[in-house]
């Protein structure tokens, strides 16, 4: 009986063996660092430390602007998933013709600005559903807007920006507007995830930056939770720049941010 058990045994390690390694690989694609770069070679750095995690990577204006359209098709032949963020806000046509552009260049996600408004939001589905016309072969990526960035505090908001009420109010009646327009999902804080899930349904996607390890800087984040809090609120996707990438090992911090993912 001994010998019949040890290869039961076997292979249920080996089958949870593969459970772990998916859970993990499908955690870390939940993690998103942002390449926040003046070039192309400071972000190679960063990425060459990370090889082997599946992360997201997330481009902003700094690092496209610079190094352009030639470094996401790079992260896209290394075969990363690419949020492409530079915050489309202009008029409709405009915001269409961007859609298409960035939809032919092969992004998984990129975002508008809510308060660019409804039409604006629609033009950009617009946009990708004529890029996927023109070439049926590409990935639909997944569009969002973003509702208050999580550097705007209460006073801000209400002083500067203008809009009145409560932060988590205007962020879920901005996500409603997102969904209606067929967007796919929103640029949130983690302290409103819950809400926008109540608002929009579960399948509804939360990409949530202010994210920080417990102990860390808060750095210029007013909103912000520990990676652990956020995945318990709901939020499907976490972005952690600086406790990463300012990290004596990046790697590491990395892979401790995901393990804590799993165990929330």
């Amino acid at each position: 009986m001994t010998g019949e058990r040890q290869p039961l045994q076997e292979a249920a390690a080996q089958e949870n063996t593969v459970t772990q390694n998916t859970q993990w690989e499908s955690m870390a694609n939940r993690l998103m660092i942002p390449l926040d770069y003046p070039d192309a070679g400071q972000a190679k750095e960063l990425i060459g430390k990370l090889k082997g995690i599946p992360c997201y990577m997330k481009v902003g204006m700094q690092l496209f602007y610079a190094a352009g359209p030639d470094f996401v098709r790079e992260l896209k032949a290394l075969g990363y998933s690419v949020f492409l963020d530079v915050k489309m806000h202009d008029i409709p046509n405009t915001v269409k013709g961007g859609a298409e552009s960035v939809t032919a260049l092969g992004v998984d996600m990129f975002n508008v600005h809510a308060s660019g408004g409804s039409a604006m939001m629609a033009a950009a589905i617009e946009g990708i559903e004529a890029a996927l016309h023109k070439n049926p072969a590409l990935a639909r990526p997944l569009v969002i807007a973003v509702t208050q960035l999580t550097s705007t505090s209460q006073t801000v908001m209400n002083n500067e920006i203008g809009i009145p009420g409560e932060v988590p109010d205007t962020v879920v009646r901005y996500a409603k507007l997102a969904a209606a327009a067929g967007l796919d999902g929103v640029v949130a804080s983690p302290q409103e995830a819950a809400a926008i899930s109540a608002a929009c349904g579960p399948a509804f996607r939360t990409v949530t930056p202010g994210i920080r390890p417990s102990g860390s800087s808060l750095d210029d984040q007013s909103r912000v939770m520990t990676p652990g809090q956020a995945i318990r609120q709901g939020s499907h996707f976490l972005v952690v720049g600086r406790p990463i990438t300012a990290a004596p090992d990046p790697r590491q911090a990395a892979e401790q941010i995901i393990e804590e993912m799993i165990k929330a």
